[in-house]
């Protein structure tokens, strides 16, 4: 047996929430395939992200390395479905004795919003597809079954908070002081957006944002939401690609 123990633990759970204990991860570019595959593996079966392993390393990274660095601020992510990536947040943090940091749970835990069909055509189409409605059923788990997910790993405590509704009436009052990792996975343009809008500002310097469906494009508008914000807001450190469809950058530190 290689490796230490928390880099042992923290191997398992990725395993675990994916789903890969005993079978391969559906391959993300696998053309007609994958939806199928997607459905069996994440939303018929035990997953608790519907993420690739790639995203949940990547995850990994910016946690260990914002504690490493001790850039200030607690853990986000928006959109969490069974809350896989905010329970493996939360064991990061336990697996690194962080002590102080805390992991926000933001979603509408009622699946997504419906898009304005007259600005956002490709995003209703999809939503009201049969793959949605049908096979994903809007991606809904509910806030019940979510604290049950964390509860199974022993990781449900006061340094986990959840933010219950749609980002529009939630983001914009959250009790947010500072947040050193932020996770989008919103799907659709609007609530990309106010993600960006609500949270961006209280990313430390130094920090992480990760835009989870940024190469997705022929279903939804977030690469249109993050490039408009980014424009707006003159933001020019690079948007460093994880997969095809997944992308981050680093909140530039003055003078740096």
């Amino acid at each position: 047996m290689t490796g230490n123990v928390q880099d042992l633990y923290l191997e398992l759970l990725k395993a675990v929430l994916t789903n890969t204990l005993d079978s391969n991860e559906p391959v993300l570019d696998d053309g007609p395939l994958f939806i199928h595959r997607f459905t069996q593996h994440y939303i018929n079966g035990n997953a608790l992200t519907m993420v690739p392993l790639a995203r949940m390393n990547n995850l990994q990274q910016c946690v260990v390395d914002v504690i490493d660095r001790k850039i200030a601020g607690d853990f986000i992510e928006a959109g969490v479905w069974r809350g896989g990536l905010t329970i493996f947040m939360r064991a990061v943090l336990e697996a690194c004795g962080e002590t102080e940091r805390c992991v926000w749970v933001a979603d509408s835990f009622e699946g997504l919003p419906v898009p304005d069909a007259e600005k956002y055509p490709l995003e209703a189409a999809a939503h009201a597809g049969p793959v949605m409605t049908k096979s994903f059923d809007h991606f809904s788990c509910s806030l019940d079954q979510v604290k049950e997910n964390f509860s199974k790993f022993h990781l449900l405590d006061d340094r986990v908070h959840f933010i219950k509704g749609w980002f529009k009436d939630t983001l914009p009052i959250a009790p947010i002081q500072r947040l050193a990792i932020i996770r989008l996975d919103g799907d659709y343009f609007e609530s990309t957006m106010e993600g960006l809008v609500n949270l961006y500002p209280k990313l430390s310097p130094g920090g992480f944002i990760i835009i989870d469906d940024y190469g997705e494009d022929e279903w939804t508008y977030c690469r249109q939401a993050v490039d408009q914000y980014r424009a707006s807001n003159q933001i020019d450190a690079p948007l460093i690609e994880v997969d095809s469809k997944c992308f981050y950058w680093q909140k530039p530190i003055a003078n740096s």
